[in-house]
């Protein structure tokens, strides 16, 4: 029951070429920014994640990015990112942008076990009907792959379009808390896409800013039941507090 790996490096060994990742965090808030950064100095390439957004350039997965070590992404927007921007439009990754309840619910249903669902969300628009550019072709910038139409069908009078849920070989995570046995606990909107991610991992590695004993955490306050997280990664105090704002605003 003792989940607590030490070193990020040792906990994302097993993250090969062509992995697929589920990635927590939105923006940079609650983002797990030291196994990110344990995977890219491991060096995968060709790696499929399945993300709210890629992070800003030189932070999160922006730095996966950089590396040239991303060959698809599915996300809700580009963001603050100009590299995702760059190579999106120039043909070197392939992006499906779907809207950002639908990424949620296709990261939940992928954790139940529930292969499909229908949903309200992109119907009448390229979402349903298709041809939405997934890769662009380099140099001329034509659609080299679209996505492809998707199932309706009609429920009270009201149309819906089938969405299939999304699972992927690891999931990467950041907690606030947690215990040996991976129960996980966090904190305010860092409770973003964490948890679900954590659910749709077939492997789950989580680090935690603080790491406490069985029995410590109230049971009514975790967010996420150890059954979902195989692997534990303690940080330390610098690595807890590195917490970046991703556009600072203030008051005059």
């Amino acid at each position: 029951m003792n989940k607590v790996i030490h070193s990020a490096a040792e906990a994302v060994a097993d993250i090969g070429d062509g992995a697929s990742l589920a990635v927590g965090g939105f923006g940079l808030c609650g983002v797990p920014e030291t196994l990110i950064r344990a995977v890219h100095d491991r060096g995968a390439t060709g790696l499929r994640l399945a993300s709210n957004n890629c992070g800003v350039d030189g932070r999160g997965l922006g730095i996966l990015l950089a590396a040239g070590r991303v060959a698809r992404v599915t996300a809700s927007y580009v963001g603050e990112n100009k590299e995702f921007a760059r190579q999106y439009l120039a043909g070197e990754l392939e992006v499906e942008l779907i809207p950002q309840g639908t990424l949620a619910e296709r990261l939940r249903a992928g954790g139940a076990g529930i292969p499909a669902f229908y949903t309200p969300a992109g119907v009448g628009t390229p979402i349903a009907e298709g041809g939405l550019p997934w890769r662009h072709a380099p140099g001329s910038g034509a659609v080299a792959v679209a996505s492809p139409p998707r199932e309706t069908r009609v429920f009270d009078g009201r149309e819906y379009v089938l969405e299939h849920a999304l699972t992927t070989d690891f999931a990467l995570v950041r907690a606030a808390r947690g215990d040996r046995h991976g129960n996980l606990v966090f904190h305010r909107t860092a409770a973003n896409f964490n948890p679900l991610a954590a659910t749709a991992g077939r492997v789950t590695i989580a680090e935690v800013e603080e790491l406490v004993e069985p029995g410590r955490l109230d049971p009514d306050h975790v967010h996420l039941p150890g059954v979902f997280v195989q692997r534990v990664v303690p940080l330390t105090a610098a690595q807890a507090a590195d917490k970046p704002i991703e556009r600072r605003t203030v008051s005059v």
